[in-house]
């Protein structure tokens, strides 16, 4: 089983997120449990990008056992073709397309995605298998 960990999680361990913590990580623990952990480069960006030294954000993700796992062609047009049916159906710039290229490269590179994001996945991404913590 290939768990894709999305940002909010790998954060919510990684600075001890005193709401999400402890539910992300006994998910993150099952999901390894279960199989091979990995990111996107969006996901390793965003976490490197929380730290003042983005080499600790990446030691953090290498710690959780979360491998690199970068983005296909498929990926991108897949995120590319849920961002526009997005919009199309009145949906704000708030919802930024790295989401949907996160979903996007578990769709394609992973059978599931970690997230605490409830409900927009699922409705965009209708094959990808959604796990949240709690």
């Amino acid at each position: 089983m290939i768990t894709s960990v999305d940002t909010s999680v790998v954060l919510d361990v990684l600075g001890a997120d005193l709401d999400h913590g402890l539910a992300s990580r006994a998910a993150l623990r099952r999901c390894r449990s279960e199989g091979r952990l990995v990111a996107c480069e969006i996901v390793w960006a965003e976490t490197c990008a929380a730290y003042d030294s983005p080499a600790r954000g990446r030691d953090g993700l290498v710690e959780l056992g979360i491998e690199f796992s970068p983005m296909s062609a498929e990926a991108a047009q897949l995120a590319a073709e849920a961002w526009r049916a997005y919009r199309r159906q009145g949906g704000s710039r708030a919802r930024m397309i790295a989401d949907f290229l996160i979903a996007a490269h578990a769709q394609t590179h992973a059978e599931r995605l970690l997230t605490r994001d409830r409900g927009f996945y699922r409705r965009y991404f209708g094959g990808l298998g959604v796990v949240e913590p709690g």
